[in-house]
């Protein structure tokens, strides 16, 4: 009984992380890193001066990005494709 339990509760613990990896690979493909226009603190992932999202220390800072949908970027004034 236990062992049943236990094997349920490992496979659904794996079917959860294989249906996140999915969801993430799926809005990954929906999104783009768009540079030189996160706020302080607002970046979305490490950067060249640190390893956390939340860390960037200045406004529009040509080395932060934060993910936005796909060619919405361009449009903005001051966002980059590529870090500077």
């Amino acid at each position: 009984m236990k062992s049943s339990v236990l094997t349920t509760a490992i496979g659904g613990v794996l079917a959860l992380g294989l249906f996140s990896l999915s969801a993430q690979a799926a809005d990954e493909a929906k999104t783009e890193k768009c540079y030189g226009i996160a706020k302080a603190a607002k970046n979305d992932c490490a950067g060249s001066a640190h390893a956390c999202a939340g860390q960037s220390k200045v406004d529009a800072s040509p080395k932060e990005f934060i993910a936005l949908p796909k060619g919405t970027c361009e449009r903005l004034v001051g966002g980059s494709l590529k870090s500077k």
